[in-house]
């Protein structure tokens, strides 16, 4: 496995992605993997490594590439709460744009997945690109609400929805909830997507993230993860 920091065009402006390659020759599939509201940092940094270990080209951008720590101290607001869903979109693009440049890619295979905002990103994703075979959303928070100006939330795009969802819930959550997964369970239902949730007993938001020491939960992230990769293994990798 082999990492490093490329640099993509979004616009006018130049965006790390990070970018974690397995060892081989390649073309291997890809993940795309979002952050979560402490940025490109260790835990997604990572996740990336873990998903190359498995196979996948995994990269993560850096979605605060366009907030400044003034902006965010001059506005009174965390950079996530600065983040705009039209930005992000454009973003997720430059993405998807160059791992399908990619030589090492395999084409047509490709995945995304993320944690806490990440996952709301996600979902959103599944719903506006065509890239994907498949979504999985951990603890994706926020996706009755709207970021930035537009007027559409990503449980509003539901139906635009195009690739299988593996989403995965702690059952102490409040950013989701369980109500807000009986909700979403309902509407995917009523499109016929093809979906699959699952809830972690006495887990909490951000049971995956092992940096964090008071939230991590051991038990809901060892279940959680090789579920995620028989997920992948069955609508990306084949």
């Amino acid at each position: 496995m082999v990492a490093s920091v490329e640099q993509v065009n979004v616009g006018p402006d130049i965006m790390d992605v990070y970018t974690s390659v397995p060892d081989g020759k390649g073309p291997f599939p890809a993940i795309v993997v979002i952050m979560n509201a402490f940025g490109v940092a260790e835990f997604t940094k990572t996740m990336c490594d873990r998903f190359a270990k498995e196979g996948y080209l995994a990269v993560a951008p850096d979605l605060f590439h366009t907030i400044s720590d003034e902006m965010s101290e001059a506005s009174g607001k965390s950079k996530r709460e600065l983040l705009d869903d039209t930005q992000i979109i454009s973003d997720v693009e430059s993405t998807i744009g160059f791992l399908n440049n990619n030589p090492l890619v395999e084409s047509g295979k490709m995945g995304i997945t993320g944690f806490c905002c990440g996952g709301r990103i996600a979902w959103m994703m599944a719903a506006v690109s065509d890239s994907f075979s498949a979504t999985i959303p951990y603890y994706g928070g926020n996706l009755f609400a709207v970021w930035g100006d537009n007027d559409v939330t990503p449980f509003d795009m539901a139906n635009n929805i195009n690739c299988p969802i593996l989403f995965h819930f702690g059952e102490n959550d409040d950013n989701p909830s369980q109500q807000d997964m009986l909700t979403l369970d309902k509407e995917l239902t009523s499109l016929g997507k093809d979906y699959r949730f699952y809830t972690y007993p006495e887990a909490g938001h951000a049971f995956m993230d092992f940096s964090d020491k008071v939230r991590h939960n051991q038990r809901a992230s060892a279940m959680s993860w090789p579920r995620t990769l028989d997920f992948l293994e069955k609508h990306v990798k084949n």
